[in-house]
């Protein structure tokens, strides 16, 4: 018996029903400042999630408004904010004021945050590094320890490995069982898919599988470590998802100035995600704005030839 047609195909907010339980570890915003999930996040608070730990590289905006909403309690992340403005208004409120309320923060960087993905992936659990050592980051001895090469006696840092409950990933495109093509730069995405116990891929477009076996090297991870499929076209906007769409910059800007103050926040997240019932109804009220970002220069990557 082969694969149902719909294979794991699910609905944003059944992935999210299923898979993000109050308390959950997610890992989103894997790319850096592309493919950002921001219709996970906004279901996820449109279902009002609780005591959340995120973790991620440069999330931009979307832990700020996850945050905002109450659903954050910690945060593993080298950096939070609004990278076309500064760091995110939600964001400060929570760690300075505790509203709405307190959030415990885990400072790392980039690097070390891949480091404990990677480990993760590898089920190892640490993976030793150069880098940070020097700087006050590695006093949070909860995911450091200083250490000492026994070879040769010089100082290491041991970064603790990272396994999430659940990845939230972006992709350009997925077959029905979770085979998936991402291009573009790919940040520590992979590490991300393979470290954590569960997969919700974020879809473009939908395929048949025989496309993304015409092309295997862009393949993302085996199907297999995939739990839900959701097609949700401009489910990263504002962010830009290579080949589909670009970046928002004036979104984030609007963002940025409508969240200084905890009201306006409130007004901004009720316009923008509680009062529109998926992500088609947010895309209709961007309305001409995102047809216009749409309207791309192709750039087609040379053909390649697998025959052999």
């Amino acid at each position: 018996m082969g694969p149902r047609p719909d294979g794991k195909l699910v609905s944003l907010r059944e992935a999210i029903s299923r898979f993000v339980p109050d308390g959950a570890t997610v890992v989103m915003g894997t790319c850096l400042e592309s493919l950002i999930p921001f219709a996970a996040g906004h279901e996820i608070i449109r279902q009002g999630r609780r005591d959340l730990t995120l973790v991620g590289p440069i999330s931009d905006v979307l832990f700020d408004q996850l945050i905002g909403a109450g659903c954050v309690a910690r945060v593993v992340a080298a950096w939070v904010g609004n990278v076309s403005a500064g760091l995110g208004h939600a964001y400060r409120r929570a760690t300075e004021q505790g509203v709405p309320r307190p959030v415990e923060v885990q400072d790392t960087s980039n690097f070390a945050v891949a480091l404990a993905l990677m480990a993760g992936a590898l089920g190892v659990p640490y993976l030793p590094t150069r880098s940070l050592l020097g700087s006050d980051v590695p006093r949070q001895l909860e995911a450091f320890r200083l250490f000492e090469d026994p070879w040769t006696g010089e100082p290491l840092l041991l970064v603790r490995a990272i396994q999430p409950d659940v990845a939230i990933l972006a992709v350009q495109r997925s077959d029905p069982e979770g085979n998936a093509h991402l291009w573009g730069n790919l940040g520590v995405t992979e590490e991300a898919a393979l470290a954590s116990r569960h997969v919700v891929l974020l879809a473009e477009e939908v395929v048949d599988p025989s496309v993304i076996r015409s092309d295997p090297n862009r393949v993302l991870l085996p199907g297999f470590k995939v739990s839900a499929v959701v097609h949700c076209p401009g489910g990263c906007h504002p962010s830009p998802v290579p080949g589909y769409y670009r970046r928002d910059h004036a979104f984030y800007e609007e963002y940025h100035r409508a969240t200084r103050t905890e009201e306006g926040f409130r007004e901004w997240l009720r316009t923008w995600v509680l009062e529109l019932p998926d992500r088609q109804a947010y895309l209709q009220r961007l309305g001409a704005r995102w047809d216009a970002l749409r309207q791309l220069q192709p750039a087609p990557a040379a053909p390649v030839d697998y025959a052999w």
